[in-house]
């Protein structure tokens, strides 16, 4: 853990954004063409088995090592993944049943810090999202051109997002925290 902490102390502010953002910030204003929208499901139905080849083997320690200085760990990574997830399914199924649901927000950073977060073994972050992954796909890949234009309203900005939008966001989401884990890896020799 020591040598961890010297490469990290010896980053640039670049370095360190690199590590924040590591397949840059979402971009809203990509037009969500059929093939891109199939993109974007694809990377969120691969993630759960990426996730599972990249940190089967990792030890005690790497799981409960940041990606980055004051972020989460590996392991609460992992757990905020499900959290975050879940959280989108619910509001797509609000979406789909209710006229334009305000949802509830949830404190991301706080969930993080809650014993199950910070503590339960990787398999039930794992197997969650493996099973979340699953249903969601399966939702995401029957909805039509007009229930992916169904929108929500976010209770912090009060601004209207569609689903075609939010799926967008949690491809991202995917990829984004993937890449925190993979670099971490990487940068460690850990693969």
């Amino acid at each position: 853990m020591e040598r961890i902490t010297r490469n990290l102390e010896a980053m640039t502010d670049t370095e360190l954004s690199n590590l924040r953002y590591p397949i840059g910030k979402f971009n809203p204003l990509v037009e969500a063409t059929p093939e891109l929208m199939r993109e974007r499901i694809t990377s969120i139905e691969d993630l759960p088995r990426k996730l599972i080849q990249l940190v089967t083997n990792f030890s005690e320690e790497q799981l409960d090592t940041p990606y980055r200085p004051e972020g989460w760990t590996v392991r609460q990574t992992l757990h905020h993944i499900g959290d975050s997830h879940a959280n989108s399914y619910i509001r797509f199924k609000w979406t789909l049943t209710e006229d334009k649901p305000i949802i509830k927000a949830y404190a991301e950073a706080s969930w993080a810090e809650l014993v199950d977060s910070k503590e339960a073994p990787i398999e039930l972050a794992l197997d969650f999202i493996q099973a979340l992954h699953a249903k969601w796909v399966f939702l995401l890949k029957g909805l039509t051109a007009n229930q992916l234009d169904l929108r929500f309203v976010h209770p912090d900005s009060g601004k209207k997002v569609s689903l075609r939008k939010t799926i967008g966001l949690y491809a991202w989401h995917s990829e984004h925290h993937f890449g925190h884990i993979e670099h971490l890896a990487k940068r460690e020799g850990w693969i």
